[in-house]
């Protein structure tokens, strides 16, 4: 056997050297990192735009000035309207090409070509869907007007590309490719996205429900998916206020079981069930967050006119969603906020008229279960009929290209492969496969409420509630978008496709849609809860939000005080929960009531009996009764729906989709279930183990104080800390060192899913908007993070420190006040 003798080559280096080489190892490693910074540095420099001076540029008949003020935000002033989308894609491309760029890939299912194989589901999902395919129908339809507008702001976008090809925005350079020239399609299809993002997702709740059917019966099920409460303010004529309406009887020991509101009106209650795979569940999405709008009349302002406040709840993403942009031309004059890649003012105020908006949520997809048979024909009512097909080519970075075969029946494209574990041919109807048609340019150009409501009518989706105002003291509200009129159903469960049972009939007519204007009480505010009125003739939405942040918005509002915009951010930014207020106080009764308390469990108590109610960060009665509001769903939900999967050893990995358990229940409306529950404590809700409701509750406070995850001093169990933000960038936010300041990043805040100011981890308020029609230079406008989506430009995130504390900006529009704040001046020449 060999014998191993050590020699000197073998022997670790003496200290002395070992000292001599780490200083050199680390001025090595230094100089890499300065050379990378230095380069990033220059990359990110050499894309910032020209602000200032003159920039020659072909397309346009006449100069183009372009102002910028201190927040980056572009008045653009042009002679003609072409000249104005030119110049207002050009100006957008400036700040958000990036933004744009992987805006309409996301949307098109076009990341795989830039990010690899990791993004081809999500691609997979968007070719089926097909929102491409449905832009491109929409822009062979588009009238010779419109199409002039359109493409006038595709050529400003690609005259700004077409100048910067060697000096794109870093985020080009560090994934390595090169955008494409910018189409009309794609403003069409960064529309399509906006509809999926807001009416979309409905028929993953039809999956649910249909399950949960099968399981639970009629009356459970009617009980959990409640589409309708006491508490509801749908903006009417006339005043209603919360404190006149009938409720459930606030008797603690009430158990009559026959009053609970089960919303045995929807069709849950009704309808038979087909076979549904349990994979269904899992599939139910986060909960889409909502918006606020509101408008006041004079005779509740200090200026003696209407003002009108918007926020919209969406997800955050950096750079944020919307940019700020003031257009003229002549006449049109309009100002607001726009969305990168589409030209016109989505949500602002022209020289006569204001608008915001809030979701909706009509249901407007429905989901038909079609046979096949073996000849891969598909059964109409005349018998069979053979599908069209539409091959989709998926580009993956680094492998080969991935053919997708969507197959299209009658009602719209099979989506099977999107449902884990689903068998059945599942075809999906979707009214934006019917039309993508954008009606902005007259929503933009309206000058009264007759003009206003005419733009409106011409627009599809997605469903929005409206709320208006103008210069001469009008209010108003209506309901927008085509919803579909069924011939038997609601949308809620999935139908059979084979006959026409369950077919569209056409779309409610606008005007029998709701609308107010003018009302009595001067007061109208929406937040995507129910807004039919008793006895409506229709059914707009098989799925409201609650009404928790309507309701607060109408106490305020109705308080009798005259407002000012001030005030208007004050209540955009409250943080009162009446719901978590009604939770505690529930709690706190239930362990006033059971003997035997642990001393946490009665510090737990302490707390919630103090608490106001306000979701404020330094809150510690917030998050116990959060946890235990979660723990008592568990406590009711798991007899009879499931115990949920135990984590995995990788906490990273989710729990396989076609797992069914208490935690698959997701319904905007849930709270509202719950309040149900505790007010009326029926019996067929209690479980066994139980021999009150005041015992269950006990438990579910018990269970919360006692998670690993809380604090040993629950008085440092901070709201904040449980539920912040974080909001990263996508790509730069992955870099060394520098990552951490491409993007706000994780904070503590304030609010949650019932307040009026609705936050969670990854959205919130987009932007916070308040119209002073008295004068509109004291209206006041912000977003989240700034203008721009160039890392060193001033305008990157110089908005964040004032979303965040819950301050805003004046929004200059007429020609003093804007030349007062202009920081910047740049002309578009003709070349």
């Amino acid at each position: 056997m060999a014998t191993w003798t050590p020699t000197a080559t073998d022997a670790p280096a003496p200290p002395r050297r070992r000292r001599r080489i780490l200083p050199q190892v680390a001025l090595a490693v230094l100089l890499l990192l300065l050379g990378a910074a230095g380069y990033l540095y220059r990359v990110a420099h050499s894309a910032l735009p020209q602000l200032d001076g003159t920039i020659s540029v072909a397309g346009l008949s006449a100069p183009v000035t372009v102002t910028r003020d201190s927040h980056g935000v572009p008045g653009i002033e042009a002679a003609t309207l072409e000249d104005l989308f030119y110049a207002q894609g050009y100006v957008t491309a400036q700040d958000r090409l990036w933004q744009m760029d992987v805006m309409r890939r996301f949307a098109a299912g076009e990341m795989s070509e830039i990010l690899g194989p990791a993004l081809i589901e999500h691609d997979r999902e968007q070719r089926i869907l097909g929102l491409r395919a449905a832009a491109q129908n929409q822009a062979a339809l588009l009238s010779p007007r419109d199409r002039s507008y359109f493409e006038a702001y595709a050529r400003g976008v690609n005259a700004f590309l077409d100048s910067r090809r060697n000096r794109l925005p870093i985020e080009f350079r560090l994934i390595a490719y090169e955008p494409k020239p910018w189409k009309v399609e794609d403003s069409l299809l960064l529309g399509a996205r906006m509809v999926q993002d807001l009416n979309h997702g409905t028929y993953k709740s039809a999956l649910v429900r249909e399950k949960v059917l099968a399981r639970l019966g009629p009356e459970l099920t009617a009980d959990l998916f409640v589409n309708a409460s006491w508490r509801d303010r749908p903006p009417t004529p006339s005043s209603r206020r919360i404190e006149d309406q009938e409720r459930p009887s606030s008797n603690q020991n009430d158990d009559d079981d026959d009053e609970m509101d089960s919303g045995a009106d929807s069709n849950i209650a009704r309808l038979p069930s087909p076979a549904a795979p349990a994979s269904v569940f899992g599939l139910r999405p986060e909960l889409i967050p909502g918006s606020n709008n509101w408008v006041v009349s004079g005779a509740h302002t200090v200026t003696g006119k209407p003002m009108l406040s918007n926020d919209m709840h969406l997800g955050h993403q950096m750079p944020n969603l919307w940019y700020e942009a003031h257009l003229r031309a002549a006449d049109y004059d309009v100002i607001g906020v726009t969305l990168p890649g589409v030209p016109f003012v989505i949500v602002g105020h022209n020289r006569r008229v204001a608008w915001g908006f809030t979701n909706v949520g009509p249901t407007v997809e429905d989901l038909y279960i079609e046979a096949f048979n073996d000849q891969g024909a598909y059964q109409v009512p005349s018998g069979w009929q053979q599908p069209q097909h539409r091959p989709e080519v998926i580009h993956v970075k680094g492998q080969a290209d991935i053919t997708v075969d969507v197959v299209l029946t009658r009602h719209g494209p099979i989506i099977t492969d999107l449902i884990p574990g689903e068998t059945r041919k599942i075809a999906l109807r979707w009214t934006l496969y019917d039309s993508l048609h954008n009606p902005f340019f007259e929503v933009n150009s309206a000058q009264n409420w007759n003009e206003f409501l005419k733009a409106f009518e011409q627009l599809p989706a997605p469903g929005q509630n409206v709320v208006y105002a103008d210069v001469d003291g009008h209010i108003g509200y209506h309901t927008t978008g085509h919803i579909p009129i069924r011939t038997a159903g609601d949308g809620s469960l999935p139908v059979s496709g084979a006959d026409d049972q369950h077919e569209w009939k056409g779309y409610i007519p606008f005007d029998k849609l709701p609308s107010v204007f003018d009302p009595p009480a001067g007061i109208l505010a929406t937040a995507n809860s129910r807004i039919s009125p008793d006895k409506y003739p229709y059914s707009i939405s098989s799925e409201w939000d609650p009404p928790w942040r309507t309701n607060r918005i109408y106490q305020v509002l109705e308080s009798g005080r005259k407002f000012s915009a001030a005030d208007m951010l004050s209540l955009q930014t409250d943080v009162y929960s009446a719901f978590d207020r009604f939770c505690a106080e529930r709690f706190v009764y239930a362990l006033d009531h059971v003997k035997n308390l642990s001393p946490r469990v009665q510090q737990a108590r302490d707390l919630m009996r103090d608490w106001d109610g306000r979701l404020t960060a330094d809150s510690a009665a917030a998050t116990i009764e959060n946890r235990a509001q979660n723990e008592l769903r568990r406590l009711l939900l798991e007899p009879k729906l499931g115990a949920a999967p135990k984590q995995t050893a990788d906490k990273n990995t989710p729990a396989p989709p076609e797992l069914f358990s208490w935690k698959s229940y997701r319904w905007f409306s849930s709270s509202i279930w719950l309040e149900n529950v505790l007010a009326k404590k029926p019996p067929r809700w209690l479980p066994q183990d139980f021999p009150n409701y005041e015992s269950l509750l006990a438990a579910a406070v018990d269970a919360a104080v006692r998670d690993p995850a809380s604090p040993k001093d629950l008085t440092q169990w901070r709201w904040g800390a449980f539920a912040p933000i974080d909001i990263e960038h996508p790509v730069l936010g992955r870099l060394p060192l520098i990552g951490r300041w491409t993007a706000p990043g994780l904070h503590d805040q304030s609010g949650g899913g019932l307040t009026i100011k609705q936050v969670g981890r990854a959205f919130g308020p987009s932007e916070r908007y308040t119209a002073d029609l008295s004068a509109f230079d004291q209206s006041t406008l912000n977003t989240v993070t700034g203008q721009s989506g160039n890392l060193l430009s001033p305008y990157y995130m110089d908005q964040w420190q004032a979303w965040y504390e819950g301050t805003t900006f004046p929004l200059p529009f007429s020609q003093e006040a804007v030349a007062k704040m202009k920081q910047h001046s740049l002309v578009l020449k003709p070349r």
